[in-house]
């Protein structure tokens, strides 16, 4: 019997102690279910840092916009939003686009037309883009003698003709709009006659001047005159230079359009807080006299760059990051900066007066800077060698990037920034190549340029500059330890951006001298 039960204990033993194939699929389980526990708090850890960052960029973002916000413009008055009032401010920039036609305000036209674009700021500091329509290029030529209404007609009827043939791609229905004769006066040799008939050319578009000149000096075929060339007048003089002659419009002046002849734009095309469409003949023109010898409160933009340049190389933009800009925004008329601010790559130590802005990325800089522009509104930019180096370093810079939404930076939208070389020859001051920043509807004033054609000094440098005329100098920060500066801590870069900030002062200086 004992050795019966041994014998079962034993069978039941064996029952109950699993084979090695089994503890091996159990070790298994076990641990795949300990690798899916560790794997899923990894996951879970994974997302959370993922939404904290996402959280922590939202509010950086957020935070970055209050801060912007301060800065704005002044609201609209409700007269202006009803336009209940005439709308009144000093220009600043007058050029032209291309558009179609208005329909409302031009009815009888139609077809691809030059539509002149001013932009300027009302006396409540609010700016202004005001589209102006119906004025037309044109020029002179002399009036054959014995020519009458009849011959005109037909003059006219091959000149288009010839247009036509000329400009084969364009869909312009009418290239000669019309011929007229006026009596006009040639400056050219000693003149008997007091006045005598011209034929007044307009044309469709401002471009279109040009091939019609050249058809009229290479001669035209005309009944009873055989071919004959003609000698053309204030053909060359520029579209916007023509419409501001006719205008008297001066630079700078103020320009008044009465309740009821302007239009609210059907569509914004412009960041500017007023936008509207209005009639050539319906603006009225101010002489710089009396209360509209005022300036307007224009927001003026002093701005600096520093980059970490590569030891013994001077910075360029395809591998040398931009690490801190510095800006100063100052109202035409007021002796205090209205914002005084700097954006650094990396923590920044405090700085008085001065709100320090710190990113974590050089894009993260360039886009902050790129929304200031936007928020801010500058109407003047200004800077020390700002047409030559800083901004097309910035442009350069956002391309290498690949940000292709930064050099959005003038007041039209979806209207990128536009860079040229360009030459300036003269006796006086020999050649000089430099760079030609298009940003539309601000202006740029480069104080190196202006310095270096107007003053003849030893040395064009920005010390040198600023001992020449502020007696002062910036704090001494030798360019080849700006990147040391750079790589160090909050506190080095503190004496960076001071550096930095005095550039920016020392050009708003300038600027008022």
């Amino acid at each position: 019997m004992n050795n019966s039960k041994s014998r079962k204990r034993s069978a039941a033993q064996a029952v109950a102690t699993p084979s090695p194939q089994q503890q091996q699929k159990h070790h298994a389980a076990m641990e795949e279910e300990d690798l899916d526990e560790d794997v899923f708090l990894e996951e879970t850890l994974l997302q959370y840092e993922e939404d904290s960052q996402i959280l922590r960029e939202i509010e950086e973002r957020h935070a970055l916009n209050e801060r912007l916000q301060k800065w704005k413009r002044p609201p609209l008055s409700q007269a202006y939003l009803s336009q209940s009032q005439s709308i009144s401010f000093q220009q600043l920039e007058i050029d032209y686009i291309i558009g179609e036609s208005h329909k409302e305000l031009l009815p009888n036209s139609s077809g691809p037309a030059a539509i002149l674009r001013i932009f300027g700021v009302t006396k409540e500091g609010n700016s202004v883009c005001c589209h102006v329509h119906g004025f037309e290029p044109y020029f002179y030529i002399s009036c054959p003698p014995g020519m009458g209404p009849d011959d005109i007609s037909r003059f006219h009827q091959i000149l288009e003709g010839r247009m036509r043939e000329v400009n084969r791609n364009s869909n312009v229905p009418k290239f000669v709009r019309r011929i007229e004769v006026v009596q006009r006066k040639s400056i050219m040799h000693y003149q008997k006659q007091a006045s005598q008939p011209f034929l007044k050319i307009v044309v469709a578009l401002p471009t279109m001047v040009t091939s019609c000149r050249g058809i009229l000096d290479r001669g035209i075929q005309i009944d009873g005159l055989g071919m004959k060339s003609f000698m053309t007048y204030e053909s060359n003089v520029l579209f916007a230079l023509r419409f501001m002659i006719d205008c008297n419009i001066v630079g700078g002046n103020w320009i008044e359009v009465p309740v009821g002849k302007h239009k609210k734009a059907a569509r914004n095309l412009s960041y500017s807080q007023l936008e509207f469409d209005c009639l050539y003949s319906d603006l009225i023109s101010h002489p710089p006299e009396g209360e509209f010898s005022k300036m307007a409160p224009f927001r003026i933009l002093s701005f600096d760059i520093e980059c970490a340049g590569r030891k013994g190389h001077f910075p360029e933009p395809t591998q040398d990051p931009v690490i801190q800009v510095a800006n100063l925004v100052t109202l035409q008329g007021q002796d205090q900066p209205l914002i005084r601010n700097v954006m650094t790559l990396k923590s920044c130590s405090p700085i008085v007066g001065v709100d320090v802005m710190s990113f974590d990325t050089e894009k993260e800089v360039l886009l902050a800077w790129r929304d200031f522009i936007r928020e801010v509104d500058p109407d003047i930019i200004i800077g020390y060698n700002i047409c030559n180096f800083d901004l097309p370093y910035l442009i350069r810079r956002a391309e290498v990037l690949g940000m292709a939404e930064f050099p959005v930076l003038g007041r039209i939208r979806n209207s990128r920034v536009r860079v040229k070389d360009s030459t300036f020859s003269s006796r006086q001051h020999g050649t000089r190549e430099s760079k030609e920043i298009t940003i539309e509807g601000r202006v740029q004033f480069d104080l190196f340029q202006a310095v270096q054609r107007d003053h003849k000094l030893s040395s064009y440098s920005l010390n040198s500059v600023s001992a020449h005329f502020l007696n002062e100098q910036k704090e001494d920060v030798h360019h080849s330890i700006i990147s040391d500066l750079q790589n160090g801590n909050s506190e080095t870069r503190r004496r960076l951006a001071v550096y930095c900030l005095k550039t920016v002062i020392e050009d708003s200086q300038a600027k008022l001298r």
